[in-house]
């Protein structure tokens, strides 16, 4: 313990740069300082903690096992001292620093627009950084404090180090082309033997055509092809006859109108809640909780 307290930050920065920048002499030149130094409080770093933290070959620097033990737990640190000085300098009525979130695509339609002018009426200073994911991709960076927030579905599991606010629960329709020539179908049963895609917008996508088809009764359909982002979703539904099922915020906005349009089958679609996910353990700073509460305001507001 007595040589952890003797770990000086300025070595613990130095060794994230490397880390990061993939070199000593990358860090250094990031870092506008030396590259004897950055070695020297990399040993020195080394020495105290009593394990090898890099191994160097002609490939560069990589982290050891125990580098890579060492390297979550420092990034964590060096995250909530960030965290802790912004923080205190907002209880203290200042309006800048970070807030990074990770929203679906949902959330990024319907919520995110009308919570972003109050946040930064109320924090003009602030960056934020706004992620477009899924829970299971930045889970990691969730847990470890690089992350604020998450915004979007989640899954059943997501295990105590959370804490899940839902905010809403969502449907499902089923999508196609302007002019789909299943255009007027009025049920499942007759978009059975159609092609269809999934998506990523859920975090079991590629589980719920089955499924959902089976519980009426029906044979599953074939899924020819998974899109993994809004845009492929946008592009390749707009303009070919695959069907997918997607969130109803999709055909409200007017983003997709001029592309899209629902097949209004009778069968009930239901689709994952959006929840607001955040650490358990620690608070969010003031600007990141004031994001929250703005969400919270557009979501009361959201029409059935």
């Amino acid at each position: 313990m007595d040589n952890l307290t003797l770990v000086k930050i300025s070595a613990l920065r130095d060794f994230l740069a490397v880390v990061e920048r993939g070199s000593v002499h990358a860090a250094a030149r990031h870092q506008g300082g030396a590259q004897p130094t950055v070695s020297r409080n990399i040993r020195e770093l080394e020495r105290r903690l009593g394990v090898v933290l890099f191994e160097r070959s002609a490939k560069g620097t990589q982290l050891t096992p125990m580098g890579k033990v060492f390297y979550a737990r420092a990034k964590s640190a060096q995250t909530e001292l960030l965290r802790a000085q912004e923080e205190l300098a907002q209880l203290r009525g200042e309006t800048h620093g970070h807030v990074t979130v990770a929203l679906s695509t949902v959330a990024q339609i319907s919520l995110l627009p009308y919570a972003l002018e109050p946040f930064r009426d109320r924090y003009p200073g602030v960056r934020l950084n706004v992620i477009d994911a899924l829970f299971p991709r930045v889970e990691g960076e969730l847990r470890n404090g690089t992350l604020d927030c998450y915004i979007g579905p989640v899954p059943d599991d997501v295990g105590p180090d959370f804490r899940v606010e839902k905010l809403f629960d969502n449907t499902r329709v089923v999508v196609g082309r302007k002019g789909h020539p299943l255009g007027k179908a009025k049920s499942l049963r007759e978009l059975v033997d159609a092609e269809w895609a999934t998506t990523t917008v859920t975090p079991k996508a590629d589980d719920e055509l089955a499924p959902l088809f089976a519980h009426y009764g029906l044979k599953a359909p074939r899924s020819v092809m998974q899109l993994h982002s809004a845009l492929t979703t946008l592009v390749l539904i707009g303009k070919t006859d695959l069907l997918v099922l997607l969130p109803v915020q999709w055909v409200r906005s007017r983003l997709w109108s001029d592309e899209l349009e629902t097949i209004p089958v009778k069968e009930v679609l239901p689709a994952p809640a959006i929840n607001i996910v955040r650490r358990s353990a620690l608070p969010l700073t003031p600007a990141a909780e004031y994001f929250c509460d703005m969400i919270r305001r557009v979501s009361a507001n959201l029409p059935a």
